[in-house]
């Protein structure tokens, strides 16, 4: 089976954010997923520079990747402030979830 970036995401959607129990995906801190061979590269930001609890999240990622038969040598996570996150990049669901 060849893997997409759908079932990437998909798999990220059950990435929770450890403080707002959202998905990292409805917070709108996944910017891209691309698949090159039989790599993944996750590129991300996070709501603050700095966040005390990105190792968690990241573990979380790798963890949610390898489920889907990628070895964790093979998942590549791009951390960026480019752009700057901002409450628009959340999608309607996590909005909706925050109350916004």
């Amino acid at each position: 089976m060849k893997l997409s970036a759908k079932q990437i995401k998909i798999k990220l959607e059950e990435v929770m954010d450890p403080e707002l129990n959202i998905s990292i995906v409805d917070l709108g801190l996944i910017y891209n997923t691309k698949i090159i061979k039989n790599k993944v590269k996750v590129i991300m930001t996070l709501t603050t520079i700095g966040c005390p609890l990105f190792s968690l999240i990241e573990t979380q990622i790798k963890d949610k990747i390898k489920e889907l038969g990628i070895k964790e040598k093979n998942i590549l996570l791009e951390l960026t402030f480019d752009p700057p996150w901002s409450i628009d990049k959340m999608s309607k669901k996590g909005r909706a979830m925050l109350g916004i």
